[in-house]
């Protein structure tokens, strides 16, 4: 008998009319020790599967139909006290946000001992204090915590977000629960860190024999650690099957796509393929196949007849008329047309930004008269150069300074130290006038397109406000007419000018923001986190549009990129900066970089990112740790303390600037001259 049998769950929302049928009977099982990835795009029902598993569906959703066997009783139609008794003692989730889920005002002593008492039968009784704080320093031990008998008396704003999720983690396990529900665990998680909490989840899996339902929109992720895939679209299942077959040979035109999706080298000078349209609305599903608005295999059937979930091979289930005579049918059809290849074109000669020993401090101010006790040293001598044209990446983990270094390159900061020069000019000593022109031919291109963009204008005033402040157009008709014209170049269409940002999905946000920045003609853009939130195949249509307009007009658009994600950085970019508290540690041409990194650091975060591949992979490195504070850098070189080659010496001097020649740098003492 299975751990998890889900049969037929219809999970709906209550509305004035129809109800929303946000999960509309799906059939899945779980056996225990076995991990389950559950994927697809934004909107198809991942999590409200998950909640209706824990009995945790917001208002005003319900249970329409179907059941929910746990061990073979239907939690369903447990009466509440059951319930609660099943989910704090057998089964847990680690939802996507912990900021978000764990209490500010409440220690982390606090928030574990609840779940630890949550998880007994008799409450609190029959265990002393003590007893209950040595089991919760063990559940963080269990999540590989360093010194956890300190992190309890912290609050969940003085962790990092690695170490957060570790607390919602051992929160989850304080019971050792049978079935674990894991929730986007990662997605907001640098390279590094993601690596360290799969390995802890699959560690503990190893001790405690935990079934895990994990829930992601990244397919690498789910390579790597899922033993079988369900994938879900539209409130359905559409193919199920173990993950080896999954990738090798996925029978689902949805599942395909979605694989072809997903930036690389491989795809490098060429458009990502997209799949058109969206998730259709949960109230308002066609007949026939809910994927057949967007497939380029459609054909008679699938706009009639709904498909149902037929076993192709063994193990292997999928809902596709293509199958419905016992094996896959050729269809031709005149698919969407595929976007213009991306233009590969060259970085042009000459730098567009040089900056050298650039320093952000900010001071660390105490007591009644806030006088400075220190400086967090953000950014800490930073020497960079951007070629015209070209696409500049700077990767590293969550507070190494990357965002306020691109901050600071255009004055968005005032810089504490260092020269910046762009186009020949000192931007630190424009006055008014040259400042306003600086700030017409540089843009920043927001990580959450949703909060930068001011939700009570339209998108006309929104876009058309940066040509108002620099004089852009003779009058409002000139500039409307130059609004549409943004608009068209970046995919919307003229009638979304009256339209607010609540109206869009994430992918339209972002591309509002891309056109409120193109309106007044820019030189550089630093996009910061572009695709960071988005799913697989809206990230696809926004680096097609990138890479369009840079490669559109007599001067090429100079990107100076910030991510996390190395695939999209093997795929755009020219160069790449390695960036570590507040240094730059190497840079290289990035295929140089891909193909043999240099420093311990930039060799752990290749080593750390999933892959769909398993074979040929080269072993993951581990860091120990955390990256240290910036208001208090370790001595020597910043990285010592993680490195797995540290030597005498990098505990006492900084590494100089070593030239690999080639146009790669690095700083490290295993190439100096010593």
């Amino acid at each position: 008998m299975a751990l998890l049998e889900i049969r037929d769950l219809r999970t709906y929302f209550r509305t004035a009319g129809e109800p929303r049928r946000v999960v509309d009977g799906i059939s899945l099982s779980l056996e225990s020790g076995e991990t389950l990835g559950l994927v697809g795009e934004s909107g198809c029902g991942k999590s409200l599967t998950a909640l209706s598993v824990m009995q945790l569906i917001p208002a005003p959703g319900y249970v329409a139909g179907g059941s929910i066997l746990f061990k073979g009783t239907d939690v369903v139609k447990l009466p509440g006290r059951e319930k609660r008794t099943v989910r704090g003692r057998h089964m847990a989730m680690i939802f996507q946000e912990p900021m978000t889920c764990l209490n500010p005002v409440l220690s982390i002593r606090t928030q574990l001992l609840e779940a630890i008492r949550h998880g007994r039968p008799d409450g609190t009784r029959g265990r002393s204090r003590a007893e209950e704080i040595d089991q919760a320093v063990e559940a963080l031990r269990l999540t590989d915590m360093a010194e956890p008998a300190q992190k309890l008396s912290q609050y969940p704003h003085q962790l990092s977000g690695g170490m957060r999720q570790r607390v919602m983690i051992a929160m989850a396990l304080a019971c050792r629960p049978e079935l674990l529900i894991a929730d986007e665990p990662t997605t907001a998680l640098d390279v590094t860190v993601e690596a360290r909490i799969l390995d802890l989840l699959r560690d503990l899996q190893g001790k405690l024999g935990t079934a895990i339902l994990f829930i992601t929109h990244d397919l690498a992720v789910v390579a790597e650690r899922a033993h079988r895939v369900a994938v879900m679209y539209a409130g359905k299942i559409v193919e199920t099957t173990p993950t080896a077959a999954l990738f090798r040979a996925a029978a689902h035109p949805y599942t395909e796509q979605l694989l072809r999706c997903r930036p690389g080298r491989g795809q490098r000078g060429r458009s990502l393929e997209t799949i058109r349209g969206v998730v259709p609305d949960p109230k308002d599903f066609a007949p026939g196949c809910r994927f057949s608005d967007r497939c380029t295999r459609a054909f008679a059937p699938c706009r009639e007849t709904e498909p149902r979930l037929r076993e192709i091979e063994a193990g292997h289930c999928v809902a596709c008329h293509l199958y419905d005579g016992g094996g896959p049918v050729a269809i031709t059809t005149a698919g969407a047309s595929p976007e213009p290849a991306a233009e590969a074109a060259a970085p042009q000669d000459g730098l567009l930004l040089d900056a050298r020993a650039v320093a952000k401090h900010f001071p660390i101010r105490r007591g009644i008269l806030q006088r400075v006790v220190g400086q967090v040293k953000a950014v800490d001598g930073v020497d960079l150069a951007i070629r015209r044209g070209g696409t500049l990446a700077l990767v590293g983990e969550s507070g190494c300074g990357k965002t306020t270094l691109g901050k600071t390159l255009i004055r968005l900061l005032p810089p504490t130290a260092g020269t910046i020069r762009f186009g020949g000019t000192d931007v630190a000593q424009l006055g008014d006038d040259g400042l306003k022109r600086f700030r017409r031919e540089v843009q920043f291109v927001f990580q959450d397109p949703y909060s930068s963009l001011d939700p009570r204008m339209t998108v006309e005033d929104i876009v058309g406000e940066g040509m108002l402040v620099h004089g852009i157009g003779q009058g409002r008709e000139e500039r409307r007419d130059r609004v549409r014209q943004v608009l068209a170049s970046v995919g919307l269409k003229s009638d979304a000018m009256t339209c607010y940002p609540h109206e869009f999905s994430g992918g339209q946000r972002q591309r509002i923001g891309i056109a409120r920045v193109l309106a007044v003609g820019p030189k550089f853009l630093i996009l910061d986190e572009p695709t960071s939130a988005l799913d697989v195949s809206i990230q696809a249509q926004i680096l097609n549009l990138l890479g369009r307009l840079q490669g559109e007009g007599r001067e090429r658009l100079t990107y100076l990129l910030i991510t996390h994600d190395l695939g999209i950085v093997e795929y755009m970019a020219d160069e790449v900066a390695v960036m570590y508290l507040g240094r730059i540690v190497e840079q290289s041409p990035a295929e140089g970089l891909f193909d043999e990194p240099c420093h311990p650091y930039t060799r752990a975060l290749l080593s750390a990112v999933p892959g769909l591949e398993s074979a040929g992979r080269k072993g993951r490195i581990r860091l120990e740790g955390d990256v240290p504070s910036p208001s208090n850098p370790p001595p020597g070189c910043h990285f010592h303390q993680r490195c797995p080659n540290v030597m005498p010496v990098c505990r006492q001097v900084y590494p100089p600037v070593t030239d690999l020649g080639g146009g790669r740098m690095v700083r490290c003492h295993l190439y100096g001259k010593g």
